[in-house]
């Protein structure tokens, strides 16, 4: 299945693919964003204005609360009213004809108030002294309405629905007599028509199923006024800002007079706050799709041009496997392509370059073991020579000589001889070994004068390290050292290890005349700049030692030769080497 698909993934369609995505994320994060700002900003402006509708009922509410207020204080200070009351304090009880009169009297004041239906006047101990029907206040009221009535001491009080006629409500105010001290003198209870306490046109919804549903609540959450006779009922008890009825959401929008501690509340289907977004949320996605499409044209356009030179270039990169490598041409306006192409370019050219270059380096190689081959015939007859030399010498009693001769040639074999494997690389014996046979030739020259001795580790002997690189030094040490001194002289090879860097230091010392630290000096420039010294080519040797370390050695050894010598006291040239050989 996966290589049925194989082919779609190519560069191109990786680009387009990433753009793609990445428009699709930005497109969508900022349509949410947006819809979710917008959303809650059309929802919260929608709040404040029913929250200032609420306030408005509320407001409206207050005025025909005062206005109720107003009337039956004026009813309760009225004079006649007033002398009557006064007159029962003093024990002299109303006649038939006064309390007939008024009849006129709460007549005259319901003509200029539509709001009340009618006056009821008690005296202090509660019976009823208009109308004239015998009653009394207590038969007529709850008593906690009455003992609120006294404690507000003449404010009006607000008992609600009469329980004689849901269609008025009852409002209690205590009469304080003006003549005796504002003492109290008989209770006023009026009855307000339902109708009276609505909301007006401007604050009321038109439609309530689109624009929601209004009530007006007393203090103990009784209603007062509802807009809808069943809706009020639903309400759970604890609601919060929000509430679902009949499975459909509504937001609630409370506020409390603070004259009449009355609650406005209006509830409002949530749809209808959010009926604008709808417009919004089908400009997103409409603008989202066109962008899409736009981006999609443009991703397309683009890899296009990123993808189409490199068509082109792995097309001509492609013919190398038939063994021919071309030039590509430019092909592109863009400045890491042409990098790229121009890259490439030098890379064909280095190549055939090198490629004539090796073709021309295997035919000088050809000749060149034609010409080794040939030469191995000079070492040949030079080892021949000696042997026969050998045993001449061993015939005619020279056995110090013929000695003398069989290290010679043996020394000769060592130097000149190229092994098939590992050419330049030999066991720290057999280097020894050579040194040694060196050591004994040269005592055919110094004699007793000259004496040496060897140190190293048996486990070290096996340690691989180039061919010639101890030897040198030891010639050196002999020619410079001990050639230079008069009387005997000693030359030590000490092979030593160092545990904390892991390395094998080998040490050649001479008891010779020694230098200065000036000749010091120039010897150790010399051989940083990988040059022998100008004095009479002393340090050849030792530069020449210097390189190869360098050369086998340059991710082990940093520093070289060292060399340390005093006049009069000698000379001792150290480096140092892996324990492991560090081949390679």
């Amino acid at each position: 299945m996966l290589k049925k698909f194989s082919k779609y993934n190519t560069l191109r369609n990786q680009i387009s693919a990433v753009f793609l995505l990445v428009m699709f994320i930005v497109l969508l994060l900022i349509g949410a964003i947006t819809y979710n700002i917008v959303s809650t900003l059309l929802t919260s402006n929608a709040e404040r204005q029913i929250q200032q509708t609420a306030i408005q009922a509320s407001s409206h509410m207050d005025a025909l609360y005062e206005q109720i207020d107003m009337l039956t204080s004026q009813v309760a200070t009225d004079s006649y009213v007033q002398d009557l009351l006064y007159d029962e304090v003093e024990g002299v009880s109303a006649s038939f004809n006064q309390r007939q009169s008024l009849m006129q009297l709460v007549n005259s004041y319901q003509a200029y108030f539509r709001g009340v239906y009618s006056f009821e006047l008690y005296l202090s101990n509660y019976d009823r002294l208009f109308p004239l029907n015998e009653a009394s206040l207590i038969g007529r009221l709850d008593v906690m309405a009455i003992r609120d009535a006294k404690d507000k001491n003449g404010q009006l009080v607000w008992v609600g629905e009469d329980p004689e006629d849901s269609n008025f409500f009852l409002v209690l105010r205590q009469v304080n007599l003006i003549d005796r001290w504002f003492s109290p003198g008989g209770f006023l209870l009026t009855r307000v028509n339902r109708s009276y306490l609505q909301f007006n046109e401007q604050s009321n919804p038109r439609n309530e199923q689109e624009e929601g549903y209004m009530f007006l609540l007393n203090k103990n959450n009784e209603v007062i006024y509802s807009s809808s006779e069943n809706m009020f009922d639903l309400i759970p008890p604890q609601y919060e800002q929000t509430v679902k009825i009949n499975n459909e959401e509504f937001l609630v929008v409370t506020h409390t007079s603070k004259l009449t501690g009355w609650t406005t509340m209006i509830l409002t289907p949530l749809y209808t706050l959010t009926e604008d977004t709808d417009v919004l949320r089908t400009a997103i996605l409409l603008s989202g799709a066109v962008g899409f499409i736009i981006f999609l044209l443009s991703s397309l356009v683009l890899s296009t041009m990123i993808t189409k030179p490199i068509q082109k270039l792995t097309k001509t990169m492609s013919f190398s496997k038939l063994g021919t490598l071309k030039r590509n041409p430019n092909i592109s306006s863009t400045v890491e392509i042409n990098e790229l192409n121009d890259t490439y370019n030098q890379m064909v050219d280095s190549i055939n370059h090198l490629i004539q270059v090796v073709y021309e380096k295997e035919i000088t190689r050809s000749r060149t073991e034609l010409k080794a081959l040939q030469a191995q015939i000079n070492p040949h007859f030079l080892f021949n020579t000696l042997e026969a030399l050998y045993w001449s010498l061993e015939e005619n009693g020279e056995d110090e000589l013929a000695e003398h001769v069989i290290a010679m040639s043996e020394l000769f074999r060592y130097t000149i001889s190229t092994p098939k494997k590992d050419s330049e690389w030999v066991r720290l014996k057999d280097e020894l070994s050579h040194i040694e046979r060196y050591m004994r030739i040269m005592t055919m020259r110094f004699g007793e004068r000259l004496t040496w001795n060897i140190k190293v580790n048996e486990e070290d002997l096996l340690t691989k390290i180039p061919k010639l690189l101890i030897q040198p030094l030891v010639e050196n040490a002999i020619l410079h050292g001990v050639g230079n001194k008069k009387g005997a002289g000693h030359v030590s090879v000490n092979i030593e290890r160092n545990i904390e860097t892991s390395k094998l230091v080998i040490k050649v010392n001479d008891d010779g005349p020694g230098m200065d630290k000036n000749k010091v000096n120039l010897l150790l420039k010399s051989l940083k700049e990988g040059v022998a010294a100008s004095d009479k080519g002393n340090g050849m040797a030792l530069a020449n030692v210097n390189k190869r370390l360098q050369l086998y050695y340059s991710k082990d050894v940093v520093n070289g030769l060292a060399i340390n010598s005093e006049i009069g006291q000698g000379t001792c040239v150290s480096f140092e080497i892996p324990m492991n050989g560090g081949v390679g």
